[in-house]
């Protein structure tokens, strides 16, 4: 189990609980858009964009879904303790 108390970069300042994240999926399917949509509709959705394209959709446990304009591989590479790519 990670440690809840560490938090990654998905850019322009916002920060997420790595312990919170169950999923990190690319936005370009269609199943991941109408996720996006529902959540948009039942205001448990959080942009993290600033603007910016969706690059990869966070999903947690608390059933929030986070948008990032950081792609997934590297969203994978700060959760596993790199640096940022």
């Amino acid at each position: 189990m990670k440690e809840s108390n560490k938090f990654i970069d998905i850019g322009f300042g916002n920060l997420v609980a790595s312990g919170r994240i169950l999923c990190i999926a690319g936005a370009d399917s269609s199943p991941i858009r109408r996720m996006i949509q529902e959540a948009r509709d039942r205001s448990m959705l959080i942009d993290g964009c600033a603007g910016k394209k969706c690059r990869s959709v966070i999903i947690t446990d608390s059933d929030h879904i986070i948008l990032s304009s950081i792609d997934t591989a590297a969203l994978k590479g700060l959760l596993e303790g790199e640096d940022r790519v």
